[in-house]
C-alpha cells in the first residue's frame, strides 16, 4: 500500500487457489518451529572486518624531547539514539452485511463508509480491523433484513483497502456465513482470497488449525510487530488439524500462539473475538483469557465482538482493551451499538508511549462518523465506568 513502507514478514499459505502472494514473508511455523530468514542487512548494519594480521600499521611519530605533548582531546559522548515513533490503528467490528450491503448495492458505491474516517486511518503506519462477515460472490445478498447469515460482495474488500486498512482480523464467529447449503467453505475461502487480492493479510484463519496460528509479522520502523487472532464463539468455524477455519480460543492455543509470535517479533499483540454481546463489562472467560496473554507474553491485546465497547484494563503494565464496538454495522435499533472507538497505539521502538481514542458513529447504512463532541463524551464516559468497576 502506497501510504506505508515496510517490510512484510509473513506466511500464510491456502491450498486450491488460497495462496495469492508471490513473495512469502517470514513467520514461525509452530508445528515445526521453522521460519524463513528475514531480510539481509544493510550495507551500514554489517560489521566492520577486523585488518589482517600481516597488515603493518604506521609507524608513530617521535616526540623531540624538549618539546611538551599536548594534552589528549577528549573524546566527544556520542548522541543518544532516538527510536522512531509507530503509530497502528484498531477498530471495533466491521460487518459490511445486511442494511450495509443493500444500501452499497442502491448506491453502486462501497467506498462511501469510510469516507469521513479515511484520513484518520491513512494518517498511521499499519490499521489493523476485524471483520465479522464473508466477502463473496457467491452467496446471494439478504437484502435489508433481520438475519444471521452476514455476507458482503467482493467490493466490500476494495474499499477497505482504499480506506488504508492493511490487517484484517478473520478469527470471527460470522466469517463462514453463506445462507446456501451446497456452500461448504468456499464463502470462507473466498473472503480470505479477496482480502489477499487487495493486500490486506488475514489473521487468524488458515487451512488448518496450525496455519490459522501462525502469526503475522509486519516490520515497521525497525521493529517486528507480531499478530495474533483466535476465537470462541462459534464452534462451526473452528478449524481443526484438518479442516480450515479459524484459531479456536482457549488457554492452550492463545499460549502457544503468542509464544510462537514472540520468536519472531519484538512486538506480539493478541486480538481475541470473545465475550458477550452487548455488555461494555467483560466477563470472566474475557478476563482470564486476558490473563493468559498477558503472562505468555502479549505486549498489547484488542478485543472486539460484543458490538459495545467494553472496559479497559492494565495487567502487569499491559493494557487490555476487551472490545472496541462497532465501526462498521447496521444495529441502529440501540444507540450504543452504533458507537465505537478508533483505537491509536504509539510505539517508540518496542515500548507503547501513546494511547489515544477516538469515539465514532455509525449510521444505519454504515457510513462511519467522527463522533459530535457530546456523543464521544458519553463514549468515553461508558468506557471509564465500565474500567472502574474492574479496579
Amino acid at each position: 500500500m502506497v501510504k506505508k513502507s515496510w517490510w512484510l514478514l509473513f506466511l500464510f499459505f491456502f491450498a486450491a487457489g488460497c495462496q495469492t502472494a508471490a513473495t512469502q514473508p517470514s513467520q514461525l511455523d509452530p508445528a515445526s518451529g521453522e521460519t524463513t530468514l528475514l531480510p539481509a542487512l544493510s550495507p551500514d548494519q554489517l560489521t566492520p572486518v577486523a585488518p589482517s594480521a600481516t597488515h603493518q600499521a604506521s609507524p608513530s611519530p617521535t616526540t623531540h624531547p624538549s618539546l611538551t605533548p599536548s594534552p589528549t582531546a577528549p573524546t566527544p559522548t556520542p548522541s543518544p539514539t532516538v527510536l522512531p515513533r509507530t503509530e497502528l490503528l484498531f477498530t471495533g467490528v466491521i460487518v459490511p452485511a445486511r442494511c450495509v450491503q443493500a444500501a452499497i448495492d442502491a448506491s453502486g458505491d462501497a467506498d462511501y463508509l469510510y469516507d469521513e474516517v479515511r484520513e484518520t486511518i491513512y494518517k498511521t503506519d499499519l490499521a489493523i480491523g476485524t471483520l465479522n462477515a464473508t466477502i463473496s460472490d457467491y452467496p446471494p445478498h439478504t437484502g435489508c433484513v433481520p438475519t444471521y447469515v452476514l455476507v458482503g460482495s467482493p467490493e466490500n474488500a476494495d474499499a477497505l483497502a482504499r480506506a488504508g486498512f492493511d490487517l484484517m482480523s478473520v478469527a470471527t464467529n460470522h466469517i463462514k456465513n453463506c445462507g446456501l447449503s451446497n456452500c461448504g467453505d468456499r464463502a470462507f475461502f473466498d473472503t480470505l482470497d479477496n482480502l489477499n487480492r487487495v493486500g490486506i493479510l488475514p489473521i487468524g484463519a488458515g487451512m488448518n488449525l496450525p496455519d490459522a496460528m501462525k502469526p503475522v509479522v509486519v516490520e515497521l520502523n525497525g521493529t517486528r510487530f507480531g499478530f495474533v487472532s483466535l476465537g470462541q464463539l462459534e464452534p462451526l468455524t473452528f478449524a481443526t488439524n484438518d479442516t480450515p477455519g479459524i484459531a479456536v480460543l482457549d488457554e492452550t492455543n492463545l499460549r502457544a500462539a503468542i509464544q510462537a509470535a514472540r520468536q519472531v517479533a519484538d512486538v506480539v499483540i493478541a486480538m481475541p473475538h470473545w465475550g458477550p454481546e452487548d455488555s461494555p463489562l467483560p466477563n470472566w472467560s474475557q478476563r482470564e483469557l486476558a490473563k493468559v496473554a498477558v503472562q505468555a507474553g502479549a505486549d498489547l491485546v484488542v478485543g472486539n465482538h460484543t458490538h459495545v465497547v467494553q472496559a479497559i484494563e492494565e495487567i502487569d503494565g499491559v493494557k487490555v482493551y476487551y472490545g472496541l464496538g462497532n465501526f462498521v454495522f447496521d444495529q441502529n435499533w440501540a444507540l450504543d451499538h452504533q458507537q465505537g472507538v478508533i483505537l491509536i497505539v504509539t510505539f517508540q521502538g518496542t515500548e507503547l508511549v501513546d494511547t489515544t481514542l477516538i469515539p465514532t458513529h455509525v449510521d444505519g447504512d454504515g457510513r462511519v462518523h467522527i463522533a459530535d463532541e457530546q456523543e464521544a463524551a458519553e463514549i468515553l464516559a461508558r468506557i471509564e465506568q465500565a474500567s472502574r468497576s474492574l479496579r
